[in-house]
């Protein structure tokens, strides 16, 4: 295990896990294309071991161009040419897709999902029970490889193949393990997250433009604020209360801001907007059709 101050406790993903490994992303979308950059980027698996499958040629050319990869609109010729399939697709996609592959993927194969709110139970009852599955919510950063994935491992899966689809993820960013039941909670809170950030930011670019800086300047200095501030917290290992309370001078700017912030309640709107995210993922994954958890 790896520390990252006191409270960010991380398993130490093994890259040999990855020798002599075929993946299969199945899907070339932002997510899909986001894990084949970081694998390429990190060196963790050779262009000539990793597949891109899906309908548009356009993505899939643009994948090999940029990381010579193999590439095939063809799922089941990429399936056979692997050990490691990868879902990428969107959970409305995934029905479609498991009922083309499911009489292929046999016990041989380990599949990770990362369609959003789709419980492994799901993919259990349209893979076969005995297959060994991990499902993984990553985020949107993983583009830049700085992204950070949730795990969770089937019955039928083993702690090695935990330790690749960890492999595989880290390439992209930081990784933990959570019980499927906490998956919901992770994809409202990370997987949803960038989405919150990037309106928290744009909000205090605006500030600054109403203030008289540039739209450029202001739009930098909010950003690396917001980076910057992340990784202070991670590196230092602190309570963001305890940041927070180092930028607030007695009777000064910052807990004047932030007194104003607290009138109108920037915490209560956040929380509100994650346990919403929270809400929606769980409705992506009921099989039942009640879809309800919002109206309460």
């Amino acid at each position: 295990m790896r520390l990252l101050g006191p409270q960010f406790l991380v398993p130490k993903f093994k890259r040999h896990m990855l020798t002599n490994k075929k993946i299969a992303v199945l899907g070339a979308g932002k997510m899909g294309g986001a894990i084949i950059g970081g694998l390429r980027r990190a060196d963790v698996a050779p262009a000539d071991q990793i597949w891109a499958a899906d309908i548009r040629l356009s993505a899939l050319e643009s994948l090999q161009t940029a990381w010579g990869v193999h590439i095939t609109q063809d799922k089941l010729k990429a399936i056979s040419a692997v050990q490691i399939v990868i879902l990428a697709v969107k959970p409305q996609q995934l029905p479609e897709l498991l009922e083309e592959i499911w009489n292929v993927i046999d016990r041989s194969y380990l599949v990770i999902s990362i369609a959003a709110g789709t419980p492994l139970g799901l993919l259990q009852e349209k893979l076969g029970e005995d297959r060994r599955l991990i499902r993984v919510m990553p985020n949107l950063p993983a583009k830049v490889g700085a992204g950070v994935s949730a795990l969770c491992r089937g019955g039928s899966a083993t702690v090695d193949d935990l330790d690749v689809a960890g492999a595989i993820f880290k390439a992209v960013g930081e990784v933990v393990v959570v019980e499927e039941a906490q998956m919901d909670a992770v994809t409202a809170l990370s997987g949803s997250g960038p989405g919150y950030m990037m309106l928290v930011i744009e909000s205090l670019a605006d500030a600054g433009v109403k203030l008289g800086l540039a739209r450029p300047t202001a739009l930098k200095l909010a950003s690396h604020t917001v980076l910057g501030s992340a990784k202070l917290l991670i590196e230092s290992g602190l309570h963001p209360a305890q940041i927070k309370d180092q930028v607030c001078s007695p009777g000064g700017t910052t807990i004047a801001g932030i007194s104003v912030l607290e009138q109108f309640g920037l915490r209560a709107a956040l929380i509100s907007a994650v346990e919403a995210a929270a809400c929606r993922s769980q409705e992506l994954g009921d099989t039942s059709g009640a879809q309800d958890c919002c109206k309460n």
